[in-house]
């Protein structure tokens, strides 16, 4: 198990500087809900051969197996050519639901949502919205060192930028890994593979670090 992950982070990094990141913006969580009156702060850079930006996340939880994210930040889009580069603004929110919690009874954690997300720039508006579900297993017991996980995602996409507008429908395919280096302390690492996607191109990689307070 722990062979696989690192195959695949490692392979996200390869493919990083030759891949367009996601307009929906990531999981960036294990499929573990914050505890009720829990909160965490997230800070995330991600990168391509086309987009280059930051991202920062709130989440919080109110009431026991559901959370909340809001999430802001800038990116750096290269439209293709020199002096063709926009700056855009990134915002989004999402709600997940724990149906499934690692214990004797269950191997793995499982929660479910949505989320919507605009990213906006000069000529450049991108709405996306649709429902989530990820899977994922804390190695070592609840709270163990290594908290891999799986996600994925329906996203309608509605798409106007640069005179075009268009819709799709988008597939993203999130593969992650949480190390827990103290319990305030979780860095995040993230490959997004695109099954079904003609905005955006096939992998990005994101990585970051969620800080529970």
């Amino acid at each position: 198990m722990k062979h696989a992950w690192a195959a695949a982070l490692a392979l996200a990094a390869i493919a990083a500087p030759h891949a367009a990141v996601a307009q929906v913006f990531g999981q960036f969580n294990s499929a573990a809900t914050l505890p009720v009156n829990g909160h965490a702060f997230g800070g995330y850079l991600t990168a391509s051969q086309n987009q280059v930006g930051g991202l920062a996340q709130l989440r919080l939880s109110f009431y026991p197996d559901v959370d909340f994210g809001f999430h802001g930040g800038l990116s750096r889009l290269n439209r293709g050519g020199a002096g063709k580069d926009i700056t855009t603004l990134r915002l989004g929110t999402d709600v997940r639901w724990q149906l499934r919690r690692q214990s004797a009874a269950s191997a793995v954690d499982v929660s479910a949502g949505a989320a919507l997300a605009v990213e906006t720039g000069d000529a450049f508006k991108v709405v996306t919205l649709g429902p989530t579900v990820v899977v994922g297993r804390t190695v070592g017991g609840e709270n163990g060192p290594l908290a891999p996980y799986a996600g994925l995602a329906l996203l309608f996409v509605s798409r106007d930028a640069f005179g075009l507008r268009d819709t799709d429908l988008s597939l993203p395919l999130r593969l992650g890994l949480e190390a827990r280096l103290a319990p305030e302390v979780r860095i995040v690492a993230e490959m997004q593979v695109f099954i079904a996607d003609r905005f955006n191109d096939d992998v990005g990689f994101a990585t970051g670090v969620n800080l529970p307070f």
